[in-house]
């Protein structure tokens, strides 16, 4: 006789995994570059000079000068123009004497006394140049000072911009498990 015996069938479970990749996006901001430019600036100081103009002796010719050099003048000239008028009374007599000659001597030397009255003067102005005016002038220092310029640059790196997009997961059961026991056909008669 035979024993009956119950099957048991199973079915194993399937588990299905479903994936789509993540994406991943990077971006890169360009970096932010400035740049500001500082002139240079020069500073100049300077004091004003000195101008010396000296126009006496100038005055001194044209007898606008100083009084007391003018008195010196005329004093000093006095002695030549007296030696002068010694030499001329000598030279005037030594005429007269001269008798032989026949001329009019009195009569020439009263017309020549008449044309000297014209021509005697003193000189009392300065010498006449065309240097007479002394001009000096005394110049000063000058201070410069250089503010050096510059180029001030402000770079500033943007970081990386990265995001990461998750992908699609998909999990399921694409078989279900299952246990089938079938159980053997039981004809038994008693």
């Amino acid at each position: 006789m035979q024993i009956p015996q119950i099957q048991i069938r199973q079915q194993q479970a399937q588990l299905s995994i479903d994936t789509d990749l993540g994406q991943l996006e990077m971006r890169q901001p360009k970096a932010t570059f400035e740049l500001r430019t500082v002139a240079p600036k020069l500073h100049i100081h300077s004091e004003e000079g000195q101008l010396s103009i000296d126009n006496s002796r100038w005055q001194d010719a044209i007898g606008l000068g100083h009084h007391l050099e003018s008195m010196s003048r005329i004093y000093s000239t006095c002695k030549e123009i007296a030696i002068q008028g010694v030499a001329r009374r000598v030279q005037e007599g030594n005429r007269m004497a001269a008798i032989q000659t026949g001329a009019n001597v009195f009569a020439d030397l009263a017309k020549e006394s008449m044309n000297d009255v014209d021509n005697f003067q003193f000189m009392y102005l300065g010498n006449a140049s065309y240097d007479n005016i002394d001009i000096r002038y005394e110049s000063r220092p000058v201070d410069i000072q250089v503010e050096e310029g510059r180029v001030e640059k402000n770079i500033q790196m943007n970081r990386a911009e990265v995001q990461y997009h998750l992908g699609k997961r998909d999990i399921y059961l694409a078989q279900f498990p299952k246990v089938e026991i079938i159980p053997p056909q039981l004809d038994i008669k008693i």
